[in-house]
């Protein structure tokens, strides 16, 4: 893991991008921490973990710091700890989500009151009408994972891109939640879960039918019947595989146009 982070570094120009990190409890983070700083990453994404914990070291080097939440709360706790920014995500999201189970309409505004850091909406975003929403709700940016996950540029295998491309609406699932609720794909995997976590499973049987790599096998190695396929709700409104350029035109198009149906509107 850190001799491929310092390589992705070394070939993109680190001012022009940021790195994420889900949770602190990685064997390798503090070396991966210090790759960040030596190549001179400007940026990093915290969640999954308590804000205080690498904050203080990365913003000492000159490291603008924003920590994803899923509620008014912990979004306080963020300020608190000093991050520059706040990623707020509603639970339509792909992938990790809150034990809250709070949409982003009602999160958004809730941690607008709550804090006065720059607020990045997250959460069921993918076209540009849903940022002009989250904007009036009071976010000044957004972060969109699905979108951009099923584009043609996107490291996810085809099987997973073209899965995702036919879903519908109600075609995920929040599961797994004695561990960490997770939006899913359903499919075989999920119906497994489902009849585990339905008879009551412990923490300890969910980890062991989890097990380890389940994700990297479904969304990069493209099977579908054993993987864990994360995604999010607002896969259900797209059916044509794009290129990152087309999706960024397309969405600022879309934010351009509503912007001028509102302003006709009033």
């Amino acid at each position: 893991m850190e001799a491929k982070l310092a390589e992705v570094i070394a070939e993109l120009d680190a001012s022009a991008f940021d790195v994420s990190f889900t949770g602190f409890d990685a064997e390798e983070i503090d070396a991966l921490m210090n790759i960040l700083v030596e190549e001179g990453v400007k940026i990093v994404f915290t969640s999954a973990g308590n804000p205080k914990t690498w904050t203080g070291f990365l913003k000492g080097h000159g490291i603008k710091v924003a920590h994803v939440v899923s509620s008014s709360k912990f979004a306080v706790k963020c300020e608190q700890a000093g991050v520059d920014a706040i990623v707020a995500e509603g639970f339509e999201a792909g992938g990790h989500n809150g034990r809250e189970e709070t949409t982003t309409l009602c999160l958004i505004p809730a941690v607008r009151r709550a804090t006065t850091l720059p607020l990045i909406a997250a959460g069921g975003i993918g076209t540009g009408n849903a940022m002009l929403a989250t904007f009036a709700l009071g976010a000044e940016g957004v972060q969109i994972g699905t979108r951009f996950a099923l584009t043609e540029e996107s490291s996810a295998h085809e099987n997973f891109k073209q899965l995702c491309l036919n879903l519908n609406e109600g075609d995920t699932k929040l599961l797994l939640k004695k561990l960490s609720p997770t939006r899913l794909v359903k499919g075989e995997f999920t119906t497994a879960v489902e009849e585990a976590e339905a008879r009551g499973a412990s923490a300890e049987e969910m980890k062991e039918l989890l097990g380890k790599g389940r994700s990297k096998k479904g969304i990069f190695e493209g099977n579908l019947q054993e993987g864990e396929l994360e995604i999010g709700q607002v896969a259900s409104l797209f059916r044509e595989m794009q290129t990152v350029s087309e999706v960024m035109k397309e969405i600022m198009e879309d934010f351009r146009k509503g912007m001028e149906k509102i302003q006709l509107a009033l």
